[in-house]
């Protein structure tokens, strides 16, 4: 495969060397695009130098088989044409294309095929909290239609780039030290708080990370039926997404199913034994690649009821990882 990566030097670009080398995805070529500000510089990728090329209208992308996009949505529309009038396949980690109705949103464990259905050969790559979200969905989805999700994020300074973890750590030193905090990434400050916005807000009070939410796990589960409520809370955390998730099913489901559909589901770790203070959290799941779900039960308040806690690293599965896997599936399926 010859592959491209565009936005190589942000955190979720150099989260795609790393994804790409650690599962030994198959390339023969490999070139990286960026900004006036990175091109020029060089990255290592498997023992060889590889120099990042400007990004431009003139940008020639023929030979290239999949070009994994994570530069911002405004970049990505400036360049799809750019990037794909060759028949390269673009996976675009931004929120540009997500709700076209030409452009498949794909998260492989649950609506691979939808990726080989792509007039424009752009495939859309969920938002993060979305993706850990339907992850852990899809298996209740298919014991019983979803009618509600309500959701409580609590999602990490990676989820607004590499200066914002280290915003975080700054913050955390000065304050330690007496000192008055650095407050530029955040409208506030993070450390030892919780700002609960992620993103502007809409007409409705809700936040477009919210909006996200809703939108885009109606599109990824194929149901206009289901209703998604979304809360979404930065907290200081440097890394990985949590989520409270409360479940309302067409029909009661029994706990034990619900456990051996996730524990059976691809993508889920089950980490769930509360008389042993066993449950996932951001901490120790940093860097790893699945969901992990915990903390599973009946919701006391509906018969047709359950909830549980999600925690996933947001720079993989929420970002490069899943897009990754996308290109794999299509391999894998011949739609490469």
């Amino acid at each position: 495969m010859n592959v491209a990566i565009v936005g190589a030097s942000g955190a979720v670009g150099q989260e795609f060397l790393r994804v790409l080398d650690q599962r030994d995805f198959p390339i023969d070529e490999l070139r990286l695009f960026g900004s006036e500000r990175s091109a020029g510089k060089t990255m290592k990728f498997r023992d060889r130098e590889i120099v990042v090329e400007l990004l431009s209208d003139d940008s020639d992308f023929n030979g290239v088989d999949v070009a994994f996009t994570s530069a911002g949505a405004g970049t990505s529309k400036r360049y799809a044409d750019v990037i794909t009038r060759h028949g390269t396949v673009m996976i675009d980690n931004s929120s540009a294309f997500r709700m076209d109705p030409d452009v498949p949103l794909v998260v492989p464990e649950v609506n691979g095929a939808d990726a080989l259905d792509r007039p424009r050969n752009i495939i859309g790559n969920p938002n993060c909290t979305t993706i850990q979200m339907v992850v852990a969905l899809a298996p209740v989805n298919r014991l019983s239609p979803i009618r509600r999700v309500h959701v409580a994020t609590y999602q990490s300074a990676s989820g607004a780039g590499a200066t914002a973890m280290a915003e975080l750590v700054e913050q955390t030193g000065q304050l330690s030290r007496g000192e008055e905090p650095t407050i530029e990434k955040f409208p506030f400050q993070l450390a030892f708080n919780l700002i609960p916005q992620v993103d502007v807000f809409v007409d409705n009070d809700y936040t477009k990370e919210e909006m996200k939410m809703f939108n885009e796990t109606r599109k990824i589960l194929h149901s206009d039926d289901i209703k998604v409520s979304a809360t979404c809370v930065r907290v200081p955390v440097l890394r990985a997404h949590s989520e409270a998730i409360w479940v309302e099913t067409e029909k009661p489901l029994a706990i034990e199913d619900v456990r051996k559909a996730m524990e059976e589901a691809e993508g889920i770790v089950m980490m769930d034994s509360p008389a042993d203070r066993e449950y996932p959290m951001p901490l120790h799941l940093q860097g790893t690649d699945p969901v992990y779900v915990g903390r599973l039960r009946k919701d006391i308040s509906d018969p047709c009821g359950i909830t549980f806690w999600t925690v996933a690293d947001q720079i993989r599965k929420g970002a490069a990882l899943n897009a990754v896997q996308i290109a794999e599936w299509l391999i894998s399926h011949n739609g490469l």
